[in-house]
């Protein structure tokens, strides 16, 4: 994430986040202070001149101030009172930095410093001092406001009562007065009421909206993937020998196995047997023969088409229905990690220059259409759509929205920027619109026709199943941790180095149609998530539906959408 760091040497500069001050004497302590606050999301400011960053702490604002007890020409109590006693600086929350002994300590929290730490600091200390610190000014703050607040409302119900006065007076004085004067009171008494009550209403309302959820926040971080839990998932699939099961690659072992057995069997059968046994071989030869056949053409497929179907990389962020902001960790760690509270949690905020929280959404798409036109699934597009677990984010005040949408095809180097054209309305599919440049990429066949999906013929499912844990898979260990390792874990530049190596490519299954419904085809070729919005092929190599649903434990039917229904998106 991006640091500022403020030196008052000249011009100030203003910057809407959490500030932390140091008045530090000595230049190396100043320096090494400065640094450690910046690593961990804060603005530094920092002076060697009391008067200089006072002046800088009334004009531009500090929640917390590190200042040296050893300062020259400073005298630390008359310090302190001027700073509690003045309007513009009394919430500034002040950690003194004193000598290595407890008389230190003790003076320094005599003389009415809200905090002490001994030198020489540990960073870690310091840093959860100035947090605890942070929080205790956000809980001042938060009162303040409530304080303020009250007072207003205090100030408009009297507004309301005088006017209510003022009105019974003029009610009194109306009783010789026609009725219209009457009613023209009552409207003033009426129109005092309805501001206080709008207020009220307003003044809980900006208090809830103020307050998020630690707890619905916390929930975000969990779904943050950390390197060692990538490099782990990657090394389980490969260990496991296979990334997604091959359902005809299965049978065809299972069909020669069974022809060796009975071809075993026939060799040691009595003459009673023979013919039985001879059938049986004759039927599983057969249908090894048309297993061939058609794992012959799936290859063919797999091979003519598998450049033009692309991994989609969706970002997601939030934003704050109330302020406009976007969520952001409130600053990271040495270890390029979120910074937690003293109870581990994901410290967010709405202000500040953080890092940005967001969602990586993975899914699959293919050039269906000239002009980087590609179809995927609208739940790959647009994430939240029929999504429970970010509903109750949305009821908090956090709106989803597109951060940025990358495409990444096979053997080619680089990814490609790309954006959401065309929702469907009526079922799961979405038109990306992706900018090719000079790259040119054939489009694939679509086949609408009602009967171009037959029960019981073969399929090939094309798609970008598991993501990033699968593309990783199919590379050696060492290859992988080397990725992830100088990523720092960011999928974004995971990503990037994949495509630099020409990493990545869908992954191929085949099966057969179960059942064919007006709006789903039911199939048995193996994928899971990440594999939404990848091509659907017959056997004459024609896309003839769309995945947009899996089984879990890559068993049992899958889903697609007949691609007949792209007809209205790809003709917009």
């Amino acid at each position: 994430p991006t640091k500022t760091i403020v030196i008052l040497e000249g011009e100030f500069v203003d910057k809407d986040r959490e500030r932390i001050l140091i008045l530090e004497g000595d230049a190396a302590a100043r320096q090494s202070l400065m640094e450690v606050i910046q690593q961990a999301g804060y603005e530094a400011l920092a002076s060697e001149s009391v008067a200089e960053g006072l002046q800088a702490a009334r004009e531009r604002g500090a929640d917390v101030l590190l200042l040296d007890a050893g300062l020259r020409g400073i005298d630390c109590r008359e310090t302190l009172t001027e700073l509690k006693g003045s309007a513009a600086t009394q919430r500034i929350r002040v950690i003194l930095v004193v000598g290595p002994g407890a008389a230190d300590r003790a003076l320094g929290l005599d003389l009415g410093a809200d905090d002490v730490v001994s030198r020489p600091w540990d960073s870690g200390e310091l840093l959860a001092r100035v947090r605890s610190q942070l929080r205790a000014k956000r809980v001042a703050d938060d009162q303040f406001q409530r304080t303020k607040l009250a007072e207003e409302g205090q100030q408009m119900a009297q507004t309301a009562f005088q006017a209510l006065a003022v009105t019974e007076k003029m009610t009194k004085d109306a009783f010789s007065l026609d009725r219209a004067l009457k009613i023209g009171a009552a409207v003033v008494f009426a129109i005092a009421l309805t501001m206080a009550g709008i207020f009220f209403l307003f003044s809980r309302k900006a208090t809830k909206e103020l307050r998020l959820s630690n707890d619905l926040l916390s929930r975000l971080e969990s779904g943050v993937v950390r390197q060692q839990a990538l490099v782990d998932q990657a090394r389980k699939m490969r260990l496991e020998g296979g990334i997604l099961p091959d359902a005809d690659g299965q049978t065809k072992a299972q069909l020669q196995h069974q022809a060796e057995d009975l071809k075993a069997k026939m060799a040691n059968a009595g003459s009673n047997q023979v013919s039985d046994l001879q059938k049986q071989l004759a039927e599983t030869n057969a249908r090894l023969k048309r297993v061939e056949s058609e794992g012959q053409a799936g290859q063919s497929i797999i091979q003519s088409d598998v450049r033009s179907v692309c991994l989609l990389h969706i970002t997601v962020a939030f934003r704050h229905s109330a302020s406009g902001q976007r969520l952001r960790y409130a600053g990271m760690n040495a270890q390029g990690e979120p910074i937690h509270d003293s109870e581990g949690n994901p410290i967010f905020t709405l202000e500040g220059r953080g890092p940005e929280v967001h969602f990586d959404i993975f899914g699959t798409g293919f050039l269906a259409a000239n002009g980087g036109r590609v179809i995927t699934n609208r739940h790959v597009a647009q994430p939240w759509w029929e999504n429970d677990d970010m509903k109750p984010m949305i009821e908090q005040g956090l709106q989803p929205e597109i951060a940025e949408v990358r495409a990444y095809f096979p053997n080619v180097p680089t990814a490609f920027a790309a954006s959401i054209k065309q929702i469907s309305s009526e079922t799961d599919l979405a038109l990306i619109q992706v900018n090719l440049g000079d790259l040119k990429l054939p489009t694939l066949d679509l086949d609408a026709r009602k009967e171009a999906a037959v029960s019981g013929q073969p399929v090939v499912a094309l798609g970008y199943a598991t993501g990033l844990a699968a593309i990783l898979a199919r590379t050696d260990e060492n290859t992988a941790q080397g990725i992830v390792k100088a990523s720092g874990g960011d999928p974004k530049q995971i990503l990037t180095e994949l495509a630099r190596k020409n990493l990545i490519r869908p992954l191929a299954t085949q099966g057969h149609i179960g059942d064919v419904l007006p709006d789903k085809i039911l199939f048995d070729a193996q994928t899971t998530h990440g594999g939404s919005g990848g091509p659907l092929f017959n056997q004459n190599g024609k896309v003839i539906g769309v995945t947009y649903a899996v089984l879990s434990g890559f068993g049992g039917s899958n889903f697609g959408i007949p691609v007949r229904f792209t007809e209205p998106l790809i003709a917009h």
